[in-house]
């Protein structure tokens, strides 16, 4: 495997103002995921993919140089990660490495661990597209989820003839967490595309994604129970 490790950290954040750098416990978010890469791969082949000079400077007093800063085209609010992960793909085999295999961690998952990383990888061959990780959603659309039909009125989303929710087909959704992705298939086609997906289920807390204020407070007691666990010790 020839690995490229991206996470892409835009400095625009509505959600949580600032929230790649914004302090976490006792560290800036984005220092969970790097923590994470370097527990399984080299510097050398891992990538934070920015566009703000205060995310390079902070990634980079933590001991990891920053490339590039993205071009301008990249930096929008309507930046696509496709075209964000083609760019770090590009810049690497413009400097003569070509990563057959490019691991995605966003940064707004500071729950997923190294350990997290390497069992996925496991999963990982070079005849499928991705390995993704995911939760088991507890929006089963066999059972909660409804959408309106012509006249207004709520239908389920899948129809099925289900009483329990404990007997509906488990339904998975992507956590956000990991990607390991095939290049080549990249190359080809957006993930959304992507045919010969396989998952790498997590737990609950360990899939804790950040994208509001409240996302961020719950991130806040999980850093602190795991405080006082570790004092229980």
């Amino acid at each position: 495997m020839k690995p490229l490790i991206v996470i892409p950290a835009r400095g625009g954040s509505k959600g949580v103002p600032r929230k790649n750098i914004k302090v976490l416990g006792d560290k800036p978010l984005i220092q969970y995921t790097i923590d994470a890469a370097k527990g399984v791969f080299d510097d050398e082949f891992i990538c934070v993919s920015t566009d703000d000079f205060e995310i390079k400077s902070v990634v980079e007093q933590l001991g990891l140089k920053v490339p590039f800063l993205r071009p301008n085209e990249l930096a929008s609010d309507t930046a696509g990660t496709y075209e964000v992960l083609l760019h770090a793909i590009s810049y690497y085999e413009s400097k003569g490495y070509f990563p057959d295999t490019l691991i995605l961690l966003q940064p707004t998952s500071p729950f997923r661990t190294s350990a997290h990383i390497k069992e996925s990888l496991k999963l990982y061959h070079e005849s499928i597209d991705m390995v993704v990780s995911v939760k088991e959603t507890k929006a089963n659309p066999y059972y909660i989820l409804f959408e309106e039909d012509s006249n207004g009125y709520l239908k389920k989303t899948k129809e099925a003839n289900f009483t329990r929710r404990q007997d509906c087909p488990k339904v998975w959704e992507y956590n956000g967490a990991i990607y390991i992705i095939n290049v080549k298939a990249l190359k080809a086609s957006a993930i959304s595309q992507f045919t010969k997906v396989c998952k790498f289920e997590m737990d609950e807390t360990s899939s804790h994604d950040i994208d509001t204020l409240l996302d961020w407070r719950i991130a806040e007691i999980i850093i602190n129970d795991k405080e006082n666990d570790r004092y229980k010790e």
